[in-house]
């Protein structure tokens, strides 16, 4: 599993990114996860405000730090 943090590295950001470690976690899951701070990849996602969510190239979330729980829902 792909799991991709769109955003400029602002705290929202990383706490999100934080979030997803934790629900992958949680889930077991086998992830690699990478940080895209380019905003010509970011809005090529649709994204138009970050921190935004990709799980193998799929946008899931955008606009809003999603919580551990949602992140798994989100996952499964």
């Amino acid at each position: 599993m792909n799991i991709k943090i769109l955003g400029s590295g602002c705290k929202n950001c990383k706490t999100l990114e934080s979030n997803a470690r934790e629900a992958a976690e949680q889930l077991g899951l086998i992830a690699t996860f990478e940080k895209v701070e380019d905003f010509k990849t970011i809005a090529s996602y649709g994204v138009l405000k970050t921190p935004g969510l990709v799980v193998d190239e799929k946008l899931v979330a955008s606009g809003k730090v999603l919580n551990v729980d949602e992140i798994k829902s989100k996952l499964k």
